[in-house]
């Protein structure tokens, strides 16, 4: 589960919502969804900079529910703000804001919404009209807006939100606030209720480098080369420092996590599952027992070690690997397997889906033969993007999942720590081909034109930063906050986005977000952002598969 930050920090103010919207809907739902079901297992990754910001939503709604504190993001707070914006750009934006959201599962499965939904696409397309949007139409907007965005399971156990639900329109004031104080106990609850599960050995939490690096390419971004030779690189070279860079991430992020759930982590899912050589020796010097990649990442490297003569036979990727013998764990995710839950099985029953994956998971016990505790077999894909494919939030393909899997007697549902404390055994690796779990490369972050144009912007950055820091004029204040800046810039995210193969909309909001965000680099140290920050420098074109927000393991 991550999110990159969607906020200004020096103001404050949230740009996008989907941090907050994920957190109600997809982090409360599978929650819920692993208390419900006693013998469930599963590992739980968090990114640092999502608790914290999943945090700093519930501590601004508590805020404004007791003090009326203002709520730095426009469209929560336009929840609860009793005097709506009067201006015909700012009530068109919101209006554009509600439409953001599944058409099938989201708007058309509620008749009003849906309905609401249609005159607020024809206000869009009939600019003119925009005067006749009245209060009312804004308020049912927006209610039902976030009433869609509400996890399933919520929808089905609150009486509150049924009835609201059941009102249908006309909604008052008292309505807002009574939704918005809902919002604001799920926020609160989300982390510790995660806390709870580990704590009764229900599921095992890990952790992500503070705000989702590709660890391999801040190292060296030469590594991108290993899976493709011919990869063009930015004329930036060497991302300076970038190993010390990584540890910052790995120590903050530590440190966060132990905040929020009182203890430190053993496991890790580097960003994207993006290793290296580097990488691991880095998260072993750490202290972590095992990460974890993706499926083309180890059959790039049996390949690589078979052309050396390191190796004899395919040991798969149903193992458990390490590298040079060390003691770290590495674990691979079973593309197929894994995208057939984030891709294929929304549109089947869920029955059906559940009967395919214990099919599946029957026919590699049976093929394998395997000894008992000696393969892995490991489904891993984002805790919120698939399920707003799936009717009702994957409610019953979930809650179907885990109950059959428990009882399927040829596997165990576990975790990582448990394979490795029941004595998993270890397949040790001379080498492991930097890459990540999309297509076993580096190329969804680098070597496009415009992800490349994104690396030489960052290293101008991280140039400027490099010469305040030298200059040891910074105050202690000024230098925490430069550092936590710069870390946000070099998360995975604005890389992701960027590349024609995007859809227009979401490259233009990644690309606004991301020069805001390397601007306010300088700006913390005082010095004046360079001109082509004001410049949009990526555009996009495509229509990837669920609009790009999840990519397949291989081709």
């Amino acid at each position: 589960m991550h999110q990159p930050v969607y906020a200004n920090r020096l103001s404050g103010e949230y740009h996008l919502p989907w941090t907050y919207l994920h957190a109600i809907k997809d982090y409360t739902d599978m929650a819920a969804h692993l208390e419900s079901v006693p013998g469930a297992q599963a590992v739980v990754n968090f990114a640092p900079i999502l608790l914290e910001q999943i945090d700093d939503y519930a501590r601004q709604v508590n805020a404004y529910l007791k003090t009326g504190a203002a709520i730095n993001d426009p469209l929560l707070a336009a929840l609860g703000n009793a005097v709506l914006p009067v201006e015909i750009s700012q009530r068109i934006g919101l209006v554009g804001d509600c439409l953001r959201a599944n058409k099938t599962r989201l708007i058309d499965r509620f008749e009003d919404y849906k309905r609401l939904a249609e005159m607020a696409s024809w206000f869009m397309s009939h600019p003119e009209a925009n005067i006749y949007i009245n209060n009312q139409f804004l308020v049912d907007l927006i209610m039902w807006y976030h009433l869609a965005w509400l996890g399933e399971t919520v929808r089905r156990e609150d009486e509150r939100v049924r009835r609201l639900m059941h009102k249908g329109g006309g909604y008052t004031f008292s309505d807002r606030c009574c939704l918005l104080k809902i919002i604001g106990e799920l926020l609160s609850g989300i982390i510790g209720r995660y806390k709870k599960l580990a704590q009764d050995g229900r599921i095992e939490l890990s952790m992500t480098p503070y705000a989702h690096p590709i660890a391999p390419l801040l190292i060296d971004l030469a590594s991108a080369r290993e899976a493709i030779p011919d990869a063009k690189m930015p004329s930036l070279g060497m991302y300076s420092d970038g190993k010390q860079r990584l540890q910052w991430h790995i120590d903050e992020g530590i440190e966060i996590f132990q905040h929020y759930f009182g203890f430190k982590p053993v496991g890790c899912w580097p960003s994207e599952g993006g290793i290296s050589d580097a990488a691991i020796s880095l998260f072993e010097a750490n202290g972590f027992r095992w990460v974890a990649s993706g499926e083309s990442v180890i059959q790039n490297s049996l390949s690589h070690a078979k052309q050396h003569s390191h190796l004899t036979g395919n040991p798969g990727p149903h193992r458990a690997y390490t590298l040079n013998q060390g003691e770290m764990a590495c674990f691979f995710r079973d593309d197929k397997l894994s995208d057939l839950v984030g891709f294929t099985y929304a549109t089947w029953h869920a029955d059906d889906a559940v009967a395919n994956v214990n099919h599946y998971l029957n026919n590699i016990a049976t093929t394998l033969k395997a000894k008992a505790g000696q393969h892995v077999v490991s489904i891993i894909l984002d805790g919120e993007n698939a399920w707003e494919h799936y009717p009702e939030n994957g409610y019953y393909f979930l809650s179907t999942l885990y109950k059959k899997l428990l009882e399927n007697p040829k596997i165990n549902l576990t975790t990582f720590s448990k394979c490795l404390d029941v004595g998993v055994p270890l397949v040790s690796m001379p080498h492991f081909v930097a890459g990540s779990w999309v297509y076993g490369t580096l190329s969804t972050w680098i070597g496009d034109s415009d992800k490349n144009r994104a690396w030489d912007m960052l290293g101008d950055a991280k140039r400027a930063f490099d010469v305040a820091v030298e200059s040891r004029q910074l105050s202690p204040e000024q230098l925490s906050a430069v550092q936590r800046q710069l870390a946000i810039c070099e998360g995975s995210d604005w890389f992701w986005w960027f590349g024609d193969y995007n859809p227009a909309d979401t490259v233009s909001d990644f690309d606004h977000l991301y020069r805001m965000q390397l601007a306010n680099v300088y700006r913390v140290i005082g010095k004046q952002p360079p001109e082509y920050l004001s410049h949009v420098f990526a555009y996009g074109s495509g229509k990837p598969a669920l609009g790009g927000v999840m990519r397949r393991g291989s081709d």
